[in-house]
């Protein structure tokens, strides 16, 4: 029987939070290159562990076939994120809370109708 979220420890938090540092300063890099003011963005993009969290919860949505999680798993999934790598806890639980909803890229994102 698989469970619904399986940890794939494919690498060290340290070797992960590298990944992301790599990955935000190419996303930086290039916005600045598009002429964009980085006191204009830099607030919408995503921590250093917020990425990694979101990296986490990309595999699983790949590891299930494509499909995004409900509000319920979504919730399940970032806390056994937390439980399988602790130093991450304040991360999952800032993307959990209401903090978050102008980021575009947040899943919790509201979309105002009007």
């Amino acid at each position: 029987m698989t469970s619904e979220y399986e940890p794939r420890r494919r690498a060290s938090l340290e070797l992960l939070r590298a990944e992301a540092i790599d990955e935000l300063s190419v996303l930086i890099a290039e916005r600045i290159r598009n002429g964009e003011d980085p006191w204009d963005f830099m607030e919408e993009l995503p921590s250093v562990d917020e990425l990694v969290v979101y990296t986490l919860r990309a595999e699983n949505i790949q590891a299930n076939d494509g499909v995004r999680p409900n509000q319920a798993r979504h919730y399940r999934v970032l806390r056994q994120i937390s439980l399988d790598y602790p130093a991450l806890t304040p991360a999952v639980w800032k993307l959990l809370g209401e903090a978050n909803t102008h980021r575009r890229w947040d899943p919790t994102v509201r979309v105002d109708a009007g």
